[in-house]
């Protein structure tokens, strides 16, 4: 790029930068040094290339969303936190919010995820441990009790039970008297990342994709604030794949997802924006500020190029990152705050929108309340004390930088052709249908891991406290243990909230809501009345497995 058009883009984001808001903040070092928003290639320089990495705030967007950076607002501090019942959850958000907390964001337990109520033989001695558990719309009411849901950004981390779970916290809103318009939030929702790497599925793909097409159908109609999908690479990542894997595995579920809408009629400039998505920082630096780039300048261009939007919104990759619970060690655990600290401040540094710091106790169990507040401080000491916020894509033109994005987004373009490749008609859609079929995607993240593994057991890659520096004066921890008792007072409630409910409406209801899954009316509608009746998420999951069948993986060897 020649210096005229260098210096018309600065003039162009400088007028966009002088008419945004920006906070009431001090935007100077430590040593009271004024700083510029941002830094670009000297005045009447040319830079090659510098099309790719542009200017914040514009096409394609490399270097964030906003011209104004962290100086318009910062990213949402949301905290993932459950365990045990509504009411002990419920307590830890309150905690969340009143010490700084932006939003919330939930962890269901081992039976809610897997679309099972809290009573079914598979649930035994699962319930409330790995999160909260949530039979129905009481214990949604439980779970965000003196929590105005209007006012607060609610993400839900669920996928396989997604639908009946969202229609659970709409009529938790309803009770509390909200707007349903006024809820603004993320549901996961991704079906793909669960066969590609998670494995917590219901049905086949075709089942869970209608109700995620009705989904967004329902939500770009009456909820339009709400983000009805969060593509997750967080989990693919978690599973053992590469940065590159990550990022095109992700993007690519996204896209399928917006042939999805397509595919409904629906307009990409409307529902596309209310896509987000779900990235893992990891504990290598660079790349993944790389990656983070990169996946916006990818998103960008293909949603024009090739999907026809042409809002602004439309191009936007919004994303939540969390860091890299994989990372974390049983080992020394208290260096689990480093780790912690340096990958959350490659997510601020890439320019998240919204972030989780794990707990330095979360690779033993549960985070304890001193834990959960030291990830929600490291966050905080990011955001007030290291200056990051002060410049937009600080990093941008870093030859290290900008040549680990090139590389990364080179990677995901080569994926993405292989995956086109996969299917029967071009599509990415096809081609991710054949591969989790085939195990194409599972086989490649396999083969990632086992690479990985092989390096760290003949020393080349090092884990401190594991493979190297391994003495140490530290104590044992202790963790947090979620009784027995959890499970049996969770049993009794749901026994007789059962008992008490109108057994001929749910009976009514459920039926009215199968009638709707064979034909192609939406079925939001009746699986909120279900939800209204008290239908738990088992009934619902169940009656929906016995219409359209389970899915099993086919054994690979």
């Amino acid at each position: 790029m020649d210096a005229a058009e260098i210096h018309a883009g600065r003039e162009r984001w400088q007028r966009r930068y002088d008419a945004a808001r920006k906070r009431d903040a001090d935007f100077t070092t430590l040593s009271g040094v004024t700083v510029d928003p941002v830094y670009g290639p000297p005045e009447g320089a040319a830079h090659p290339g510098f099309e790719r990495i542009g200017w914040p705030g514009e096409f394609p967007y490399t270097r964030g969303l906003y011209p104004t950076g962290y100086r318009g607002r910062t990213w949402t501090i949301r905290q993932f936190a459950g365990f045990g019942n509504a009411r002990q959850t419920n307590e830890r958000y309150k905690m969340i919010l009143a010490a700084g907390g932006g939003g919330l964001s939930v962890a269901f337990d081992m039976p809610t995820l897997m679309g099972r109520d809290s009573d079914e033989p598979e649930s035994l001695g699962e319930v409330g441990h790995c999160g909260v558990a949530i039979d129905s719309a009481a214990d949604m009411e439980v779970l965000f009790e003196g929590i105005p849901l209007q006012d607060v950004t609610t993400s839900m981390t669920i996928s396989g039970p997604a639908v009946p779970v969202f229609c659970m916290y709409l009529v938790a809103a309803e009770r509390q008297g909200v707007n349903l318009r006024d809820l603004d939030g993320t549901l996961q929702t991704d079906i793909f990342k669960e066969y590609i790497a998670q494995k917590e599925w219901l049905f086949a793909p075709e089942p869970h994709l209608r109700l995620i097409g009705d989904l967004m159908e329902y939500c770009a109609a009456e909820i339009p604030k709400y983000k009805p999908l969060s593509v997750s690479g967080y989990h693919i990542r978690e599973a053992g794949s590469t940065a590159a894997q990550e990022l095109a595995y992700t993007l690519a579920d996204g896209f399928g997802y917006v042939e999805l809408g397509l595919s409904r009629g629906l307009d990409v400039n409307q529902f596309a924006p209310g896509l987000s998505f779900f990235f893992d920082a990891h504990v290598d630096f660079f790349e993944e500020i790389a990656k983070f780039r990169a996946a916006r300048r990818i998103w960008a261009r293909h949603l024009r190029d090739d999907y026809g939007a042409t809002s602004e919104k439309a191009l936007w990759l919004k994303f939540h990152t969390q860091t890299a619970g994989v990372s974390l060690t049983a080992q020394q655990p208290v260096n689990n705050v480093v780790r912690t600290a340096i990958e959350a401040l490659s997510a601020v540094l890439g320019g998240t929108n919204s972030l989780h710091t794990n707990a330095l106790d979360e690779t033993l169990a549960l985070p304890t309340d001193e834990s959960a507040e030291i990830a929600l401080r490291t966050q905080q000491v990011i955001m007030e004390e290291t200056g990051v916020v002060n410049v937009a894509d600080p990093l941008g033109g870093s030859w290290y930088v900008e040549a680990l994005t090139d590389r990364i987004e080179a990677e995901a373009e080569e994926i993405f052709t292989r995956i086109r490749e996969l299917g029967h008609d071009g599509s990415i859609t096809a081609g991710i249908l054949r591969g989790i079929e085939d195990g194409w995607f599972t086989a490649h993240i396999a083969e990632a891991a086992f690479a990985y593994q092989q390096a760290l057991e003949k020393g080349d890659k090092k884990v401190v406290g594991v493979n190297a520096h391994n003495s140490t004066l530290a104590k044992e921890l202790e963790i947090l243990r979620v009784s027995h008792e959890v499970e049996q007072v969770q049993r009794r409630e749901l026994s007789a909230r059962k008992t008490d409910r109108d057994g001929v409406r749910v009976k009514a209801a459920l039926e009215r809501m199968v009638a709707l899954a064979r034909t192609g009316e939406n079925m939001i509608p009746a699986m909120l009345d279900a939800v209204r009746a008290e239908a738990t998420l088992g009934e619902i999951c169940g009656v929906l497995k016995s219409e359209w069948g389970i899915y099993r993986e086919p054994p690979r060897f």
